[in-house]
C-alpha cells in the first residue's frame, strides 16, 4: 500500500486517510485489531503532509500494513469479542442490582419517621435524602444546636483572626460524603425554591464565587433542616426564607 503525495497539491494525502477510514466503518473487526498500525499511519500520514507543505514530496510505503487489513478476523478479533461480551454482560447486571437497590432504598427511606419531613425541602430527592439522613443519623439529642450540625457537616467556614488580619476559610476536617450532599442539596433547591434562588444570587452580587455562594447556601439549608427536625415541622418556604430586604442583611 503506497500513499505518493505531490508538492504542488498540499492535502492529497486526504483520499488516503478517508480510505483508512472507510475500511474502519466497513470492518469494524479489522479496524480494531490494528489500533497500533492505525495511530502509527495516522502519524505517518501527518509528517508526509507537513513535508508536503514544506515543497517536498513524500512516498509511504506500508505494504507490510495490508495484510493485516484485509485478513478475515482470526483469534485477537474473537478475544475483542469475548471481552466486549463479558463486559455487556457485567453493565447488564449492575443495572439490574441498582434498580434493586432503587426500590430497597425508596422503601426503607420512606418507612423513616424524619422522611417526610426530608422530603418536604427542596432539592431533596430519594437519593440526596437518604444520604444527608444516613450521615446525620436520626438521634435527636446529637446536634444541641444548628451550629453543631453545621459544623459536622462542614458548610460552616472557620474564621482565623490575627491583629487587624481576618481570614475566613471553608472547614477541610469535615465529613466529605455529607458536605459534598448538601452542597449537591443546595445547587438543586436553585430551581425549586424562589428564596434559595434570592439568598445565591445576592451572594453572587457580593462578588462570591459558585462555590463559595453554594457553600454558604448550604450552610443555611443544614440551618433550616435542623430547625424543621428541631419543631417536627415540615418546611414552609415563607418561614424559612425572609424578604429580600432581610435577605440582603443575611449575605452582608
Amino acid at each position: 500500500m503506497t500513499f505518493r503525495t505531490s508538492s504542488s497539491t498540499p492535502g492529497t494525502m486526504k483520499p488516503a486517510f478517508d480510505w483508512l477510514r472507510r475500511i474502519g466503518r466497513s470492518h469494524p473487526h479489522l479496524w480494531a485489531r490494528t489500533a497500533s498500525m492505525r495511530t502509527t499511519t495516522k502519524h505517518l500520514l501527518w509528517r508526509a503532509r507537513n513535508r508536503v507543505m514544506g515543497g517536498k514530496p513524500v512516498v509511504i510505503e506500508a505494504g507490510g500494513f495490508a495484510p493485516i487489513l484485509l485478513h478475515p478476523a482470526g483469534q485477537i478479533a474473537e478475544a475483542f469479542g469475548a471481552a466486549t461480551a463479558a463486559r455487556v454482560a457485567v453493565l447488564a447486571a449492575l443495572n439490574q442490582q441498582i434498580a434493586e437497590l432503587e426500590r430497597a432504598l425508596s422503601e426503607y427511606f420512606d418507612r423513616h419517621p424524619d422522611a417526610e419531613i426530608l422530603r418536604s425541602l427542596p432539592g431533596l430527592g430519594l437519593v440526596l435524602g437518604a444520604r444527608v439522613l444516613g450521615e446525620f443519623g436520626d438521634d435527636p439529642n446529637r446536634f444541641a444546636d444548628d451550629r453543631g450540625r453545621k459544623a459536622y457537616a462542614g458548610t460552616a467556614p472557620i474564621t482565623k483572626a490575627s491583629g487587624r488580619s481576618l481570614v475566613v476559610l471553608a472547614r477541610v476536617a469535615r465529613n466529605r460524603r455529607l458536605a459534598d450532599a448538601c452542597e449537591r442539596w443546595a445547587f438543586c433547591s436553585l430551581g425549586q425554591s424562589p428564596g434559595a434562588r434570592r439568598y445565591y444570587d445576592a451572594l453572587r452580587a457580593r462578588g462570591k464565587t459558585h462555590s463559595q455562594a453554594t457553600r454558604q447556601l448550604a450552610n443555611r439549608w443544614v440551618g433550616i433542616l435542623h430547625a424543621c427536625l428541631e419543631r417536627r415541622e415540615a418546611y414552609r418556604e415563607h418561614v424559612a426564607w425572609p424578604e429580600r430586604q432581610e435577605v440582603l442583611r443575611l449575605v452582608a
